[in-house]
């Protein structure tokens, strides 16, 4: 009874009810059938409609607004693809002829959207127009501007290039005292990573050994000369000359 004089839904409205498009097909003092649009029927009962929130498409006219939304790459070109769906308008009597606009919505994540707005006497027509443009989009960008179509960018960094290599201006960094100590005591020997560089932990060699000691014993004699020449005040060393 609230329904009738509420005048709320009416035999043939178009409906979203429970997530479903449907067109009311029977009214009764007790529940309500909607046509769902792959032939189904949803049973309600009456006080859902006075009771629960619904879409009604077709309240007080029919006529409905659709869009398109395509993602595409920076380098789409709207102005060719809003002569393109002129062409597309012109040649269908799906569209009504009350609303035609292109527009650039977003431009963020990398891609460009465009949103295109039509319009059709109900929402049956609507949703063919809105496949016949998006189908005939689609297939202008594949032919005529490929470019458009969207795409992931990767770009790969060296880290010698800018600097973020291991290190200090990207040098090995050298290894502790300590740390090279441990590698002789096990007997092997730190080699670098890379192949054709000489290892970070050097063990010293047999003629650096007989080098060194050489070297070692002859600053020696040296200081023992150099003593026996340094003759201290009030001390007379037999054999001293001059």
């Amino acid at each position: 009874m609230q329904l009738a004089f509420s005048d709320a839904i009416r035999v043939d409205d178009v409906v979203i009810v429970e997530t479903e498009w449907g067109r009311v097909e029977e009214i009764t003092l007790t529940y309500v059938v909607v046509h769902i649009w792959d032939d189904r029927r949803m049973v309600l009962p009456s006080t859902y409609f006075t009771t629960t929130p619904f879409q009604n498409w077709t309240r007080t006219k029919s006529e409905l607004l659709g869009a398109v939304e395509l993602d595409l790459d920076w380098r789409a070109t709207p102005a060719s693809m809003r002569e393109e769906l002129d062409r597309v308008l012109a040649t269908t009597d799906l569209w009504d002829g009350r609303v035609s606009v292109l527009q650039v919505t977003d431009a963020v994540g990398g891609y460009v959207r465009i949103r295109v707005l039509v319009s059709a006497v109900d929402a049956p027509t609507l949703f063919d127009l809105r496949c016949l443009v998006r189908e005939r989009l689609v297939a202008f960008l594949h032919e005529h501007s490929p470019q458009s179509l969207p795409r992931t960018r990767v770009q790969m960094v060296d880290p010698h290039e800018h600097g973020d290599a291991p290190g200090r201006g990207g040098a090995r960094p050298r290894p502790s005292r300590r740390a090279c100590s441990r590698e002789r005591r096990r007997g092997t020997r730190a080699r670098a990573s890379s192949p054709g560089r000489s290892p970070l932990c050097r063990t010293p060699s047999a003629s650096t050994s007989r080098s060194t000691a050489t070297g070692g014993a002859r600053t020696t004699d040296a200081r023992a000369r150099a003593r026996g020449r340094a003759r201290p005040e009030g001390v007379r060393v037999a054999g001293w000359s001059g």
